[in-house]
């Protein structure tokens, strides 16, 4: 490898340096952006890299909102409420008065996110796909991206991975997992989409009055429908799905899971949280994946369709939006320093490195929907798996951490991803002003004030 200032030799390549920073942060999701926003308000020069053209990952571009709730006491680090409170100066009151999901509005979380990363000094690259590492030993030096004007690479002392498939750091030669263990499946895939021209106090008034749906305990603007074939919960609406899979106007795999949120400040829309794409297919097999997209349009379809002629309220409804990325809930997980299994989530396991806490109970769909935690009780999770022996500068972030498949299906939710981010961004910095290896930091060792989550241990 030959390097200079200005461009470096990549694969034959002689490839320009675009960027020359303190940390590199590959993935704009809810994740990643924290981690970029805190590093930069720490001091580092950050580069923040981001393969769409909106930062937020799939609250953003894959139509999933509300953000659910962690159900622990205390867990909001302070980047989550700054978002939350960021939500409110824009007119989007993100709690509906009943639950503590956060509602949100896509367009506005990603004009949020633009302004959060404009006052912290964040130079993002939209448009932007990561390609591969460069390694000295155990050190990253530089990635490469491909752009709009061809292949470049990025140096920088530190590189946070929140791909969301642990891409930068399985290029690094970290070692990697995906699918449960016992069965090699995925989580099911989503498509999710947006409906509108929808009577929402319409809709509101057949489930929740007229059918006697009372799970859903809000009312218009913030109302929720659902139905899971596969849940021990039975829902009103499951008779409804049923009787389109006798009349052939659905499939078996059309009405197996739906689910529909209001979209705060996109009046008669609902963010449809469905299809759930049969897990035959494979969020870690890029032709099964590409073949997913088409299988679960075709579900999209049907399953509007069928709303449209059955559902009333939907009577004038259309889709307004398609997810721009499939919703992939669980893809391939690093083996860092720590690995979160199941046991840590029924042992309420605390630890002195702990970068946040959770309660969101196992949501592996098509395997295991556990028992939630008692009331008040969480588990913590450790800043040793956001890390890996085999590299100094890296640290991983959001859904790809360390973690078994079931423990995964509890942590990957949405406040718990951006906690973990915020915590990745104030190591990174401190790694750097203390010149201290990421991998080897004590989170612990930062003074509390620093730090954005102390652990409950006493």
């Amino acid at each position: 490898m030959e390097n200079t200032d200005t461009s470096i030799k990549y694969a034959g390549k002689k490839i320009p340096v675009l960027f020359s920073a303190d940390v590199c942060v590959a993935g704009g999701g809810p994740s990643g952006t924290a981690a970029a926003i805190q590093a930069a308000r720490h001091g580092a020069k950050t580069v923040l890299i981001e393969r769409g053209i909106a930062l937020g990952g799939l609250a953003v571009l894959g139509c999933v909102t509300p953000f659910m709730d962690t159900h622990a006491p205390d867990s909001d680090t302070p980047y989550v409420a700054e978002v939350k409170e960021r939500l409110r100066k824009h007119g989007i009151e993100p709690f509906d008065g009943t639950g503590q999901q956060v509602w949100h509005n896509p367009e506005t979380l990603a004009l949020i996110y633009d302004e959060m990363c404009e006052e912290a000094g964040v130079e993002i690259l939209y448009h932007s796909v990561l390609v591969d590492t460069v390694l000295t030993g155990p050190v990253i030096t530089a990635c490469i991206i491909q752009t709009i004007a061809g292949l470049t690479a990025i140096r920088a002392r530190i590189f946070i991975d929140g791909t969301g498939d642990a891409f930068l750091a399985r290029s690094a030669g970290v070692p990697s997992e995906h699918g449960y263990e016992k069965t090699g499946n995925n989580q099911p895939l989503s498509f999710r989409f947006e409906m509108g021209g929808i009577d929402v106090d319409r809709l509101w008034q057949h489930v929740a009055i007229d059918l006697g749906e009372d799970w859903c305990k809000t009312k218009p603007p913030y109302f929720e429908i659902a139905e899971a074939m596969h849940r021990n919960q039975r829902y009103k609406l499951e008779e409804l799905m049923a009787r389109g899979v006798e009349t052939g106007e659905l499939t078996p795999e059309d009405a197996e899971y739906m689910q529909a949120y209001t979209v705060i400040g996109k009046d008669g829309v609902m963010s449809m949280n469905c299809p759930e794409i049969p897990v035959r297919f494979s969020a870690t097999d890029p032709v099964s994946y590409s073949k997913a997209v088409t299988f679960g349009r075709r579900m999209m379809r049907r399953i509007a369709d069928y709303l449209v002629r059955r559902l009333p309220g939907f009577e004038h409804a259309f889709i307004s939006r398609e997810a721009a990325m499939l919703g992939a809930r669980e893809s391939w997980r690093i083996r860092g320093r720590y690995y979160l299994e199941e046991s840590d989530y029924h042992n309420q396991s605390r630890f002195p490195d702990a970068v946040c806490r959770t309660a969101w109970f196992i949501d592996a769909h098509g395997e295991k929907v556990s028992e939630k935690l008692p009331e008040g009780g969480f588990y913590e999770i450790p800043y040793r798996s956001l890390v890996a022996d085999e590299i100094e500068n890296l640290i991983v972030t959001g859904r790809c951490i360390s973690a078994s498949f079931i423990l995964q299906a509890s942590m990957r939710i949405q406040p718990t991803c951006m906690s973990i981010g915020e915590a990745a961004g104030i190591a990174a910095a401190w790694s750097l002003a203390r010149g201290i290896p990421a991998n080897k930091i004590r989170w612990d060792g930062i003074p509390s004030a620093q730090r954005s989550y102390t652990s409950a241990v006493k």
